[in-house]
């Protein structure tokens, strides 16, 4: 055996390897050797891994697993699991508005007080102050300050804070504060300021996360937020017609939000043990280390100005689909009485049903819809979103009637039916291009700077917000002076 190379031996049919100098030359010759070279079974050459993987430098059993068989989202638990911290977004503003009745009518109330005062009057004027202040500013410090630590730090010190200021709430609702009415309501406004700043965090720290993975799971937080708003107004209206009492009402009602935000507290560490978005995880991780090697520094300040413009189209649709209906829902849409005295809800539930458990269910719905239906596309998304302007004149029209106001304007739309409709659909319309424009923001910029994109959505969001709320103020106005003769 010259050179050391090894022979086939046909005459008793062992096969051995063939190797050394003329190996090449040998194999050739012989019809009983193999022409292609022997794979593993699976074969890692045909996933096509880069160099250093092939060679398994950081690789682990896990992880390989994952790259031959990326997994699915089992029973959609990582959706499920994103939505419920979508509920807990929205859950302290939510609550606190569902909750208008339990504040004005009976905390503030001059039956309950012996003292007439106008802090019942401006209560939802200033509950959406005391919540979107902190709630706009801290959202927008948190893109450019990372404030609290890393994610799980931010998530987890906010959701205990806003934890403990229920508990507060829970007490102030168990306790008398008849003669100190003043206090009581500048307590709960602390407590609202202090609720929204550790939501302000969690709310866009929670899109930052999710717009890791694929960009359903954002609409599954924003379908989250719009079901926080239906589940805040089932519960009042549960415990309201249930509880023996207002006060035992309240207390029930904030116990339950106590409980959702705990249980979105569990499910956050429940995350990463989920392999599904342990995968996306690790296709970040991926992403960002060839980022690297190409020279594309992913670590260090994201070019915040330069990911604004390229997501500004979408930016500008969330921004005013949330406008347009803060400037409605829940002030003026709230403020809409009765109509007819036949109509099939009552005075006593006509504004939580028509009202709050209209827009949060059907705005709901629309959320889910994109699910399935993705409809305009980012280009086009713009046109009905802008068309929803026309919902500010028709509530306006509707029988409006602010508290303490005389309304001079005359009432176009003076039928129930029609007015909930109209409802209906600003709802519907809410929930669905609001889910679109969440989900197409961190698609319109590099996959890097996808979380900076979703980040700066969930900030454009609550300035939305904030802005419709402000703009809202000057719907008595417009009533009251009935603009319309002042046009002519």
């Amino acid at each position: 055996m010259a050179d050391g190379q090894n022979l086939l031996d046909r005459k008793h049919g062992a096969i051995s390897i063939v190797g050394g100098r003329g190996a090449n030359h040998e194999a050739e010759k012989s019809p009983f050797l193999p022409t292609e070279p022997v794979r593993l079974t699976p074969a890692w050459e045909e996933n096509n891994l880069p160099n250093d993987e092939l060679n398994f430098k950081g690789m682990t059993m896990e992880r390989a697993r994952m790259e031959l068989h990326p997994p699915n989202d089992k029973l959609m638990l990582v959706f499920l699991t994103l939505m419920i911290h979508g509920v807990g977004t929205l859950m302290p503003w939510n609550m606190f508005i569902t909750a208008k009745s339990y504040f004005v009518d009976y905390k503030l109330s001059q039956n309950y007080t012996s003292v007439e005062s106008e802090y019942g009057t401006y209560f939802l004027s200033y509950v959406g102050f005391a919540s979107q202040i902190p709630n706009l500013l801290f959202n927008w410090l948190n893109i450019f300050m990372n404030l609290g630590g890393n994610l799980t730090k931010r998530i987890v010190y906010s959701i205990l804070i806003e934890v403990i200021v229920f508990v507060v709430t829970v007490v102030l609702a168990m306790i008398d504060s008849s003669d100190w009415p003043g206090a009581f309501f500048w307590i709960t406004m602390i407590t609202v300021v202090i609720l929204n700043m550790a939501g302000g965090i969690y709310q866009n720290t929670v899109y930052g996360m999710v717009a890791k993975l694929p960009f359903k799971y954002t609409g599954a937080v924003v379908l989250g937020s719009n079901i926080s708003g239906t589940f805040a107004s089932i519960i009042s209206i549960l415990s309201s017609q249930f509880a023996s009492s207002v006060r035992t009402a309240a207390i029930y009602y904030f116990i339950t939000a106590m409980f959702v935000l705990l249980l979105c507290f569990d499910t956050y560490f429940a995350l990463p043990l989920n392999k599904f978005y342990r995968y996306h995880e690790m296709l970040k991780e991926k992403e960002a280390e060839t980022h690297k090697k190409a020279g594309i520094d992913v670590d260090g300040r994201p070019p915040f100005w330069k990911i604004f413009k390229q997501a500004f189209p979408q930016l500008f649709n969330v921004f005013f689909t949330f406008f347009i209906t803060l400037a409605v829902f829940p002030a003026v849409h709230s403020d809409i009485k009765r109509s007819s005295p036949d109509f099939v809800i009552g005075d006593e539930l006509y504004v939580s049903i028509t009202c709050f458990l209209t827009f949060n269910l059907f705005a709901m719905l629309g959320s889910l819809t994109t699910s399935w239906v993705t409809w305009p596309k980012p280009k086009h998304l713009v046109w009905p979103v802008v068309l929803r302007a026309v919902f500010l004149p028709l509530f306006l029209f509707c029988n409006y009637r602010p508290l303490g106001i005389e309304r001079l304007l005359p009432i176009y739309i003076n039928d129930d039916w029609v007015y909930w409709g109209i409802a209906v659909l600003m709802a519907y319309s809410s929930g669905y291009l609001s889910s679109l424009g969440m989900m197409y923001a961190p698609q319109s910029v590099e996959s890097h700077h996808a979380v900076t994109a979703g980040m700066f959505a969930a900030a454009m969001l609550i300035t939305g917000i904030f802005s419709g709320i402000l703009f809202s103020m000057v719907f008595p106005l417009i009533v009251r002076t009935n603009f319309l003769e002042w046009l002519h």
